[in-house]
């Protein structure tokens, strides 16, 4: 593969995970959708240890919001920006 396909790829890769980090809260296994897209950004250094910490910890409580903890904890400031979250 040439360097161009595999920077195509990565971009679609990213826009994938980038909307399975999006998945709606409540929806059934959307934590642990939501963990697994926040590890592929973490893997990508973009995103903090404690940032990622904060998604494993949610990932079994669908309904549970991590941004808000996020925030609440001061970590992950670029995250919640990148995120759109005050």
């Amino acid at each position: 593969m040439t360097d161009e396909a595999d920077r195509l790829d990565g971009d679609e890769e990213a826009a994938e995970q980038w909307e399975l980090v999006n998945t709606p809260l409540g929806e059934k296994w959307s934590g642990r959708t939501r963990y697994a897209a926040a590890m592929f950004f973490y893997k990508r250094d973009e995103m903090t240890s404690e940032t990622l910490e904060i998604y494993r910890i949610c990932a079994r409580l669908d309904s549970e919001n991590p941004l808000p903890i996020i925030r609440d904890r001061g970590v992950g400031k670029d995250w919640l920006k990148r995120m759109g979250f005050r």
